[in-house]
């Protein structure tokens, strides 16, 4: 199982190129792929997104939250800021989503090096 930052969908659903969006296209013709609540969240905020994307959207699996992922979470990001890196929240919940679940994350963000650091979150491409 893999699960994929906003940024490698959006390039996904851009038709963009790139080895995040190869291994996400493979990884769902294989069913492998879960999707982290907050990248959902962020995909369907955007209002042109067409309704089949959005039908495609919200049949991929959702990561699972643990009872304490709101803690966990908060904990992530407080230590990644300690650190002076950069943590948004929306990341942080992103990085806690997949921490939890042991599944590594496709991305293009490199923002989320930080939470490696941190946590030991697990990033490919």
């Amino acid at each position: 199982m893999i699960a994929a930052d906003t940024s490698t969908w959006i390039a996904f659903l851009e038709g963009n190129q790139g080895p995040d969006v190869e291994a996400l296209d493979r990884a769902l013709a294989e069913r492998q792929v879960v999707m982290p609540p907050p990248v959902l969240t962020e995909l369907l905020s955007d209002p042109k997104l067409p309704s089949d994307i959005v039908t495609l959207l919200i049949q991929i699996p959702l990561v699972e939250l643990a009872v304490d992922f709101w803690e966990k979470a908060g904990r992530l990001r407080a230590k990644v800021l300690a650190r002076n890196r950069k943590a948004r929240l929306g990341d942080a919940l992103i990085a806690q989503s997949c921490i939890h679940g042991a599944i590594p994350l496709l991305t293009r963000d490199r923002d989320f090096q930080a939470f490696t650091m941190a946590a030991g979150l697990k990033l490919l491409c």
